[in-house]
């Protein structure tokens, strides 16, 4: 089988791995997707963007991309997109509009049910399989929508869960994120948090950066470990303060205790927070909310993210309170979900 694939992001990329893993036949991936996967059609590093200013300024070019996407369908027997709403959902109309019997398989869907309740039916209508990872997810779509719950990709990777907190705070891990952007912003500030926790710190760095992209984007390591093993280190490690995104519900999985920190862009921040009313960041604290109507772990967003702010959530945190409710939600997101996305990519 000759599956075209849309992985823009390096978690869904993550997630693509333990994917093709699972299947039983013969697949051969063409398109957009990690290098150690196959013979991708563009570098991932050059698809990089942090927000909705710098994804307009490389509007062009995904224009550009999408339609060799369009052209490379003629000849795939299937197609799967993964996350990147952005790209993939007009990509995909794109390719119904000009391959009508085209399958297409959405793995790991837009958030539609969280701000843009519109696309719900567009979804319905364009993609022939819906794979969500959210067990709430399907019932905000008809109910006649080609839509299952999957289970939760995380837990291909994560398998190890914390049964117990250590009751002194002695490793913390920092994680700023993966965008240049995100870590230019965040890590003057973890910097100056370093110096007043008294606990050995550790810097979590995407595998991909070079020696001088580290020292121009990190600052002064000095005394502060590096890693680049992002589960071993949060596993082994009593909190942690990470930048939003898959990070953030990795950690829960896992059972680290952790404090959200976010500095958008002013014109990412006023869209998300006002025009689409976005309230909670943390995928752990989105999940949690439609589950327990509560938050799971603190979010502090924009000017909140300041040394005196995070010091002090990390002492009043209580770590105990956060292992129960971290616990809880690994139980309802239940399994891992490659071995049934492989099922509807073959079926």
């Amino acid at each position: 089988m000759k599956l075209l694939v849309s992985a823009l992001e390096h978690s869904a990329n993550v997630h693509l791995t333990s994917l093709t893993k699972e299947f039983k036949s013969d697949v051969e991936l063409i398109g957009i997707f990690d290098k150690n996967l196959g013979e991708p059609i563009v570098d991932l590093q050059s698809l990089a963007i942090m927000g909705i200013v710098d994804a307009l300024k490389k509007l062009r070019y995904f224009f550009k991309l999408a339609d060799e996407m369009v052209d490379l369908a003629q000849n795939a027997d299937k197609v799967l997109l993964i996350d990147s709403s952005g790209f993939n959902l007009p990509l995909a109309k794109k390719i119904k509009k000009k391959y009508p019997n085209k399958e297409i398989i959405y793995y790991i869907l837009p958030q539609a049910w969280a701000w843009k309740k519109k696309r719900i039916p567009v979804l319905a209508r364009t993609i022939d399989k819906l794979a969500s990872i959210l067990p709430f997810e399907p019932s905000y779509y008809p109910d006649d929508a080609p839509i299952e719950y999957v289970g939760h990709p995380l837990l291909d990777q994560i398998k190890e869960f914390k049964t117990s907190l250590n009751t002194e705070i002695k490793e913390v891990a920092f994680m700023p994120g993966s965008r240049k952007g995100e870590i230019k912003k965040l890590m003057p500030i973890y910097l100056e948090l370093i110096q007043e926790i008294g606990a050995k710190a550790t810097i979590i760095i995407p595998k991909h950066f070079t020696q001088q992209e580290i020292q121009e984007l990190y600052g002064d390591l000095e005394g502060i470990n590096i890693s680049y093993e992002a589960h071993s280190t949060l596993l082994h490690s009593d909190f942690a303060f990470i930048c939003s995104g898959t990070a953030t519900l990795e950690a829960t999985i896992i059972g680290v205790p952790f404090i959200l920190t976010y500095i958008a862009k002013p014109l990412d921040f006023f869209i998300g927070a006002k025009l689409f009313k976005i309230k909670d960041v943390g995928l752990s604290n989105i999940m949690f909310k439609k589950f327990k109507g509560k938050s799971i772990h603190p979010e502090f967003l924009q000017e909140a993210v300041t040394k005196e702010n995070l010091l002090c959530a990390y002492k009043e945190f209580d770590r105990e309170l956060f292992l129960r409710h971290a616990k809880v939600l690994r139980e309802y997101l239940g399994h891992g979900s490659s071995t049934n996305v492989a099922k509807l990519i073959e079926d």
